[in-house]
């Protein structure tokens, strides 16, 4: 069978996919500017569709189709790079996307753990909000990502690994702190500061759904210590699901972490991945390692 592309016209498209520009890519691949767009004329005769449109002011950007196909071609470039590598008792490489919020919880100590009994895997950590991770598994660009699993797109595969039980968060001597639990009413009295990042503000907002009275948006951030010093230093309460004890935050001041009443909405922490990834020994080994990294001790 004749392969129509070589590995050179492959590395190109995804150059140019992943810097948005013929120029970048000839500049981070070292060749010259004709011969990237010689090499995406030819992926796209190949294809046999439009994988790029120039938007001016914004570079290249992959059609839906050229998403598909360089996600694919990304996941042909791993194999390729293990194949050629030796296989067996090689390197075999994985990038792990993780949520923004949940990552310095978990990932360094999960990946410094797996790396501990499979030594030659090599592993890339690479932090976003959901969204931005929803599309990087899209494009390829991640094997496997650790998030909460709302919001997670039907085409992707999804492996749960423990519970998130969403909490209030006060500061220290607030007249709810005592309390062995909170309710949503008890909450929206007090003004409330929010993670803004797509999808977790919608999902804090609903906790506090049947309160009955508006809630009093105070504050958002994107930062988890943002958020706790502010609670600490009496700018509102916070909502929050990542499994954090109580404590300082960076300014030394404390915060309270209290449940909530009821029954809230809960969400998993999970992995997600394009189902074309599991086939790699190194995403099924990782996967199975999490799953023992997350299971309640006997």
């Amino acid at each position: 069978m004749n392969i129509p592309l070589n590995f050179r016209q492959v590395e190109i498209l995804l150059a140019v996919a992943d810097t948005g520009s013929t120029a970048a890519a000839s500049r981070a691949l070292n060749t010259s500017q004709p011969a990237v767009s010689l090499a995406i004329t030819r992926c796209e005769e190949v294809f046999g569709q439009k994988l790029f449109v120039r938007i001016p002011g914004r570079g290249m950007e992959l059609t839906p189709y050229g998403q598909h196909k360089v996600a694919q071609l990304r996941e042909l470039e791993k194999q390729a790079r293990w194949v050629l590598s030796g296989g067996e008792g090689t390197p075999e490489f994985l990038n792990l996307g993780v949520f923004s919020t949940l990552g310095p919880r978990y990932a360094p100590q999960l990946v410094r753990n797996f790396k501990d009994t499979h030594p030659n895997a090599e592993i890339r950590i690479l932090e976003g909000d959901l969204q931005t991770l929803f599309d990087w598994l899209s494009e390829g660009r991640l094997d496997l990502a650790l998030l909460y699993d709302f919001g997670v797109p039907s085409d992707f595969a999804i492996t749960p690994l423990m519970a998130a039980e969403p909490y209030a968060l006060l500061p220290l001597g607030h007249r709810l702190a005592q309390q062995a639990k909170v309710s949503a009413p008890e909450l929206a009295q007090e003004p409330i500061i929010l993670m803004n990042l797509p999808h977790s503000r919608g999902y804090f907002l609903s906790l506090l759904q049947n309160a009955r009275v508006p809630v009093r948006v105070a504050h958002e951030t994107g930062s988890i210590e943002m958020l706790r010093s502010m609670v600490a230093n009496g700018f509102g309460i916070g909502l929050l699901a990542t499994d954090l004890s109580n404590g300082a935050c960076y300014d030394g001041k404390a915060v309270i972490r209290v449940p909530l009443a009821g029954r809230p909405p809960r969400h998993q922490i999970a992995l997600a991945h394009r189902d074309m990834a599991i086939k790699r020994p190194i995403i099924q080994a990782f996967t199975a390692f999490a799953e023992a990294f997350f299971s309640p001790p006997p």
